[in-house]
């Protein structure tokens, strides 16, 4: 039995026999049977580097684990809207926010209209309804924008879509937020010598790197100074080191030693820092879910440097794939309990932790991954707890 809410939809033309028609085909993921924006050939990164489950342009970088189907209705926001348009710079999490008290059960809720050319994508100017069948909340698009209905649109790349988490929030991880591996080190091109009577290298000197195997004339760099260890809190193994970013470079001439031209430089380059490839291989449209196994990890480090981390900015966590973590997966972020003398009781006391906010993975690693706090409702700090949301 389909009811509406108070108010009126004479475009919404939806029935359950759709509903089921629409699961069937679409697994619960509003992106599973899109293709991906065309890309470009993307540029060498070392194995050692490489995501233990691919995520190749190819691949369906929106799927992953089907979300486990709740049995109760999912909570709504207090103040969910009867329509919602979709505003340009929103993202997916924006708009599961709008609807939904948890924006993780976002899957739970999303029904596809099958009126709307593409309708597993939302675009800007889209009206989303909230609309209740057999009792249950769906959110659906019920009047599409005029950016789906002009001819443009079928040669617009999907990047105009709505993604998931804002690129801005994730470019200074793309240039600067490296966490290089053990065994990166030694699979990594570096520094050989500066080119010239100098000692260190900035914007505008060239360099001498080995190391850089068969890459083409143009390929871009990030150099990358080795910085501290980072250890795992949980069993004390090394993960990894802190990459201080240095500058990027273009090769400009083959061979060994091969030729790189600076092009910018927040430091002085010098003798051993690493050269990591450029690579632009963040999804920025995925699902959020909850994580299909038991996360219980930590946050290691956060990308510039802060001590106390707020929204958008991203971290690096002691778990990944090979502990069951995914691209799209959100993580509750639980602040340690401090432990004060109990000047009454006597002793010392640890207070219990409290949620202090929400992260979702947008890249993961066999034992680290990134992560975008899409939420900060108290200050966020190296060593916290992150858990699957309750």
């Amino acid at each position: 039995m389909f009811h509406r809410r108070p108010c009126s939809y004479r475009s919404l033309r939806l029935t359950v026999a759709a509903f089921a028609a629409t699961l069937a085909g679409c697994a619960l993921n509003p992106f599973s049977n899109d293709q991906p924006a065309p890309q470009a050939a993307p540029e060498r990164t070392p194995a050692s580097i490489q995501p233990a489950a691919p995520q190749a342009a190819a691949a369906p970088v929106y799927g992953g684990p089907v979300v486990e189907r709740v049995s109760e209705p999912v909570p709504l926001s207090a103040d969910a809207p009867d329509e919602y348009v979709v505003k340009v710079g929103d993202t997916l999490w924006d708009i599961a926010a709008a609807f939904l008290r948890d924006p993780w059960f976002w899957p739970e809720i999303w029904y596809v209209n099958p009126d709307i050319e593409n309708p597993h994508l939302i675009y800007p100017g889209d009206v989303l309804g909230l609309v209740y069948i057999d009792g249950r909340p769906r959110v659906t698009p019920i009047r599409a924008s005029t950016y789906r209905l002009s001819p443009q649109a079928r040669i617009t790349p999907l990047t105009q879509a709505v993604t998931s988490i804002p690129y801005s929030a994730v470019s200074a991880f793309l240039s600067s937020g490296q966490v290089l591996e053990k065994n990166q080190l030694n699979d990594l091109p570096y520094l050989l010598e500066v080119r010239g009577d100098h000692m260190m290298a900035a914007a505008g000197n060239e360099i001498y790197i080995r190391g850089n195997g068969n890459d083409v004339l143009g390929s871009r760099y990030n150099v990358v100074h080795v910085g501290d260890a980072l250890y795992d809190p949980d069993d004390n193994r090394l993960i990894g080191y802190q990459g201080i970013f240095v500058g990027e470079g273009t090769l400009r001439r083959l061979g060994d030693p091969a030729t790189v031209a600076l092009t910018d430089t927040s430091q002085e380059a010098v003798r051993g820092d690493l050269l990591v490839p450029e690579t632009a291989e963040v999804p920025l449209s995925f699902y959020p879910r909850t994580p299909s196994s038991r996360i219980d990890g930590r946050i290691i480090h956060v990308v510039g440097g802060v001590t106390q981390i707020g929204q958008y900015q991203v971290v690096v966590l002691n778990r990944g794939t090979s502990h069951g973590l995914a691209v799209g997966d959100v993580l509750t972020v639980y602040q340690a309990g401090e432990t004060i003398k109990d000047r009454f009781g006597g002793g010392s006391v640890t207070l219990p932790e409290e949620e202090a906010g929400t992260v979702m993975m947008f890249k993961v690693f066999d034992r680290i991954g990134y992560g975008l706090v899409m939420e900060a409702t108290q200050s966020i700090h190296v060593l916290d707890a992150v858990r699957n949301p309750s």
